[in-house]
């Protein structure tokens, strides 16, 4: 089987060295980083079905989150009952929304208390 599996980190020669970076689209990292703003948000709600390393993964995949930020996130759904997870326009969110159903979790589109 070919590819690699998204919660493993590689290292990679950066030309003075080799740092750890994680096997994530840097189109999706770049993406995690603007999902701060924005009057519509993605809520990810606790459920008893998926392991917790499942939704660290989702977030990872998806989001392009680093482990320890998907990690926190994944502990918010866990003793919270929900996470905000990404912040945008409404068809943004909806689309986040959307995914997280195709990945077997359950999300809601909120409206900020800002927007």
């Amino acid at each position: 089987m070919h590819g690699h599996d998204p919660d493993i980190d590689i290292d990679t020669d950066t030309g003075g060295g080799s740092r750890t970076v994680g096997v994530l689209d840097p189109e999706r990292a770049a993406q995690a980083e603007d999902l701060e703003d924005g009057p519509w948000q993605t809520v990810v709600w606790n459920d008893p079905v998926n392991l917790m390393s499942y939704v660290v993964h989702v977030f990872r995949t998806y989001f392009g989150f680093s482990r320890a930020r998907a990690h926190e996130l994944m502990q918010q759904v866990h003793e919270q009952g929900r996470a905000v997870v990404s912040r945008g326009s409404r068809e943004r969110v909806e689309s986040d929304v959307q995914a997280m159903h195709s990945y077997g979790l359950r999300a809601t589109l909120e409206r900020t208390e800002e927007g």
